[in-house]
């Protein structure tokens, strides 16, 4: 779904529902129309219809309900207009049976969430595992594809080629959206694991304000746990769910009075969530029992030593790196081992952690937190002129106001050249 100019009131009130609901009303959609595409372009249509209506005539009392109505009626219209009109006979029926009939639950569905339900069908073992992610944070989740492209450490451009890419190949080899079986679950979740992962991460990296989306991340805690009573014996689903629930057990001490972000260092301990936090630290430690470690297994591993220090000071940071050490082997991603360095510069010095720095720096040239932990290490290390130049990239990477504010302070701490 396109975005929608924010010029108007109306048009602010539809940009809303699409940042806020698009995702499960698209699930909805594709689950009457079983059709992806056709969902897409008829939500778009009552979309456009609604700027034009709600103008005329204010908001309606229920704007999601007013949306799918016509979304479906638009179907129609183009099912009609389409040239193998006969082929489509039988979809306009059924349409216009659903049109018609009230809606049942069907007990009998093992997902029963829609936006899940969609999510699964977006993770199709035939796409690669990067592009149906981000497809389906894309279409399913509402997210834009700038957003996705800082997920992914890609260029904005880069990423909408892909998708424009992905939506191609998926039209001419007829990949179908349909909602596999519980015996077709287990090809797809990785993937669903990395969406509703990237849905949280979203909530606190939402670049344009101040705050964390609680609904993003809200959202994504909620998938979380309906996917462990899906899968209740799968321990990287317990590491995702606890991995989520430690970082957003933080959330009342990570922004400062004066909207700025607040680092591990600073943050107030006291405003931590304590009964969350025992909630995480109970399933990670549950799935490690499982003796079958994963990636968010090991993150929340980290996130919980965080969690239980005292204070900064009291951090196990080997215990840390030898876990970020582990991620790194078992992933081929730099970000795992620029977190390693931190721990390390912490039990061998700004100096070292220096040096462990270069053999990463050009795969992270354009990744805003690598530039702020090496002004970092560079301040620590006492190389001022040189911290100086890495803060200001950091700030021009940074697409957080909060992390901007506190990239400035720390900038400003370094005093005048």
């Amino acid at each position: 779904m396109s975005e929608v100019p924010a010029a108007t009131p109306t048009a602010e009130a539809i940009d809303r529902i699409v940042r806020h609901d698009g995702g499960r009303l698209l699930s909805s959609l594709v689950g009457a129309l079983r059709d992806f595409q056709l969902a897409e372009d008829s939500l778009q249509d009552a979309m456009e219809s609604a700027l034009i209506h709600w103008n005329r005539n204010g908001l309606p009392a229920s704007p999601n309900a007013w949306l799918m109505q016509v979304a479906r009626r638009k179907a129609i219209d183009r099912l009609r207009r389409s040239a193998n009109f006969r082929a489509k006979s039988a979809e306009i029926a059924h349409l216009v049976e659903l049109e018609n009939a009230p809606h049942i639950a069907n007990e009998a569905d093992p997902i029963g969430d829609e936006r899940l339900k969609l999510i699964f069908a977006c993770c199709h073992p035939a796409i690669d595992r990067k592009t149906c992610v981000a497809l389906t944070l894309r279409s399913v989740c509402g997210l834009k594809t700038e957003e996705i492209a800082d997920a992914f450490l890609d260029r904005p451009d880069a990423m909408a080629q892909r998708l424009v890419r992905a939506r191609e190949k998926i039209a001419k080899a007829g990949i179908a959206y349909a909602v596999p079986g519980s015996d077709g679950w287990a090809a797809r979740l990785e993937s669903v694991l990395a969406v509703v992962y990237l849905i949280f991460n979203e909530g606190y990296a939402s670049g344009s304000g101040n705050h964390i989306r609680t609904d993003l991340c809200d959202e994504a805690i909620r998938l979380g746990r309906l996917l462990i009573v899906l899968r209740p014996d799968e321990p990287e689903i317990e590491g995702l769910l606890s991995l989520m629930l430690l970082h957003h057990a933080r959330r009342g001490a990570r922004i400062g009075e004066g909207g700025e972000l607040l680092t591990l260092e600073m943050q107030d301990r006291s405003l931590w969530d304590r009964t969350v936090i025992a909630e995480g630290v109970a399933l990670i430690e549950r799935a490690l029992k499982r003796a079958r470690p994963g990636p968010y297994q090991l993150q929340a591993a980290i996130i919980a030593v965080h969690a239980e220090a005292r204070n900064f000071g009291d951090t196990d940071w080997r215990q840390i790196a030898l876990l970020y050490g582990e991620l790194a082997r078992a992933a081929d991603n730099p970000v795992y081992e620029l977190n390693r360095i931190v721990a390390f510069s912490y039990i061998e010095g700004a100096g070292a952690a220096l040096a462990r720095l270069k053999p990463i720096a050009m795969a992270l040239v354009q990744y805003q937190p690598f530039h702020a932990v090496q002004a970092d290490l560079l301040a620590r290390d006492h190389q001022i002129d040189q911290a100086r130049r890495a803060y200001v990239r950091a700030i021009e990477l940074s697409q957080s106001d909060a992390e901007k504010l506190f990239l400035k302070q720390r900038l400003r701490e370094l005093g005048d050249e």
